[in-house]
């Protein structure tokens, strides 16, 4: 996978805005992505450098359809980015 589409989104949530005070950015990922491709996409998206990523993989929400039918939405991931101190990546 090359850089195009490792980055979904930024997660603007209450924690991601609690770890933005410590030069850390939690994103939405492609969930094939690992931690060199996340770390090579975010350098060159944001012009920042990245100390480290962390990964977390979410298992999608399992419902129960009106005609009793069950089903599973997508799971998704989730990259916490720590960047150099005094960078930044700003959300749109």
């Amino acid at each position: 996978m090359k850089h195009a589409g490792v980055i979904m989104s930024i997660q603007v949530t209450e924690k991601g805005t609690a770890l933005a005070a410590r030069n850390q950015f939690a994103l939405e990922v492609a969930p094939k992505a690992n931690k060199v491709e996340i770390r090579q996409a975010v350098e060159k998206q944001f012009g920042v450098h990245v100390l480290s990523v962390n990964t977390q993989n979410y298992q999608g929400r399992t419902r129960v359809l009106r005609n009793r039918r069950v089903v599973r939405d997508g799971g998704w991931k989730r990259a916490i980015v720590t960047l150099k101190a005094g960078e930044r990546i700003e959300s749109v």
